[in-house]
């Protein structure tokens, strides 16, 4: 029951902001904006009814990770809204698929452990979604990981990723010699080596992390680990020699002041918009994140830390590191091998991506470009994060 109040009592502060941030969105528009209430009251009705259906039949799981990605996606969806009213509408439609397909996926979906023998179809799968911008896709800000069917976009590298999880997720779970390594090792090289090709190297870090982590719970061994971290230190530093595009993200990364004007110039306005906000930011609504290119997307962590203020950029890791806990305590309920993997590589790849930009936007590492997972603008990634929950919130369930 303690856990049902305390449920209830982050759900009350989520709408609170909700209808705070939805308010001041309101007001500080000329004419009034009555789109910012109507938006604001469509995320409270989705939130409650999705909390309601998951509470009222399946009362076991840990609802948590439903809340913490709740209040995560409020937060992006009010920093969209303010950013383009467009962009907010798209994503709130993206939103309605994720959370419908996150309860189909509790409620409908089978037995998880049925699914580990489809392995090869997984197999296939990643290798046709990690190589198809390859040769399809088009070149955006530097990398070529887009893909585009008439009107629509998506990045196949997100799907890509999770179809990988799911092979290795089946492909390790009864790990009993080295042998049984070789085939997923190779599966990992190919698709490390397609991210290189694309230029996507913020997906690469991803895929190497997330690999990394199901192979040490799969087989405990650390010399496997230390063997990869070798071998991923080498193709590094070749990659480094051989690709230009590498040594440029490393030396912009280095340095980025000569080269402001041009090719850093993205990374610099996102240091100049944390520095303005401070602690406790601008105000929404009251900044300048015109001045910062990718802004919805890939430097969003960067307004938020402008308008709300670092305080609130804080939170956002917090949150994230507490939906990370949640979900990999989620593993604890798994029945099988296959789904405590299947739930500690979804939850690494969440994870690992939060690191990643929040790193690159930061100055701690590189910058690539990839998503704020559930905060930033981006359908397939929103979907994927959805996806991705839904499986860990079964899992959580008893599965």
């Amino acid at each position: 029951m303690d856990t049902y109040r305390d449920e209830k009592r982050l759900l009350r502060y989520t709408y609170l902001f909700i209808v705070v941030c939805s308010l001041n969105l309101f007001i500080i528009k000329d004419p009034l904006d009555f789109g910012a209430l109507i938006m604001g009251a469509v995320m409270i009705v989705l939130l409650a009814y999705t909390y309601f259906i998951l509470r009222r039949f399946f009362p076991d799981g840990d609802k948590y990770i439903f809340i913490f990605s709740s209040m995560l996606t409020a937060l992006g969806l009010v920093m969209i809204y303010r950013l383009d009213r467009g962009l907010a509408i798209k994503q709130i439609v993206w939103l309605i698929l994720g959370i419908a397909i996150f309860i189909f996926i509790v409620v409908l979906v089978p037995e998880l452990k049925r699914f580990k023998k489809f392995k090869y179809i997984y197999m296939v799968l990643t290798l046709a979604f990690m190589a198809m911008a390859t040769f399809i896709g088009t070149e955006i800000f530097g990398a070529k990981n887009w893909v585009y069917v008439g009107p629509i976009s998506f990045q196949p590298s997100e799907f890509g990723k999770v179809f990988l999880i799911l092979y290795l997720a089946a492909a390790l779970e009864e790990y009993e010699n080295f042998k049984q390594l070789i085939e997923p090792a190779f599966i990992v090289m190919v698709s490390l080596g397609f991210m290189i090709l694309q230029r996507d190297l913020g997906t690469a870090l991803m895929i190497f992390a997330i690999s990394l982590t199901m192979l040490y719970i799969s087989t405990s061994k650390l010399k496997y680990i230390l063997t990869c971290l070798a071998l991923f230190a080498i193709g590094a530093t070749l990659s480094y020699f051989l690709f230009y595009h590498v040594r440029r993200r490393v030396l912009i990364w280095h340095d980025p002041w000569p080269y402001v004007g041009n090719e850093s110039y993205q990374l610099v306005q996102g240091y100049y918009g944390i520095a303005m906000g401070g602690l406790f930011g601008s105000g929404l609504g009251l900044g300048h994140p015109e001045f910062v290119a990718v802004r919805e997307s890939d430097l969003i962590f960067s307004v938020i830390a402008e308008e709300m203020g670092m305080l609130v950029g804080f939170a956002v890791l917090i949150l994230h590191f507490l939906l990370f806990y949640r979900n990999i305590r989620g593993a604890i309920y798994a029945k099988s091998n296959f789904t405590k993997l299947l739930t500690v590589g979804l939850s690494t790849m969440i994870a690992t991506q939060t690191l990643v930009i929040v790193g690159g936007v930061t100055g701690f590492i590189p910058l690539t470009g990839i998503t704020l997972p559930l905060v930033s603008y981006g359908g397939t990634s929103l979907l994927i994060t959805f996806i991705s929950l839904g499986i860990i919130q079964k899992v959580s369930e008893g599965e």
